[in-house]
């Protein structure tokens, strides 16, 4: 079982700066998957990004360059820095993990980021 708490959305004008962070509750953080998805209203849950147990990442091809996920796994955090902003990144941004050779998928409650213009 994981459980995941986000923090660190809210809003933030266009061209800023945000740090999202996901505190995971699991016995070996370092043996999962983490990162990323986001929900914008009226869409489908999409990928932003993910780090891996042996720290490779991947992006969504709107957020490269902009984006940076990393994860502190004596902290069992994982962040995602997110800078030049823009109203498209508005959504809510849900933290997710899969343990190492598990099946199952684990979710955040949720943080809203809005960017307004």
């Amino acid at each position: 079982q994981v459980q995941l708490v986000e923090s660190g959305g809210g809003l933030v004008q266009a061209g800023g700066s945000l740090r999202l962070s996901c505190a995971a509750s699991v016995t070996i953080f370092s043996s999962i998957t983490t990162g990323w998805y986001r929900q914008a209203p009226g869409k489908r849950r999409g990928l932003v990004a993910t780090i891996s147990s042996g720290g490779s990442t991947n992006y969504a091809d709107s957020v490269k360059g902009r984006f940076t996920i990393s994860r502190d796994n004596a902290e069992k955090t994982v962040y995602l820095q997110m800078n030049s902003l823009n109203p498209e990144d508005t959504a809510v941004y849900y933290c997710y993990a899969r343990p190492d050779g598990s099946i199952f998928d684990y979710w955040g409650q949720g943080t809203q980021v809005t960017v307004s213009s």
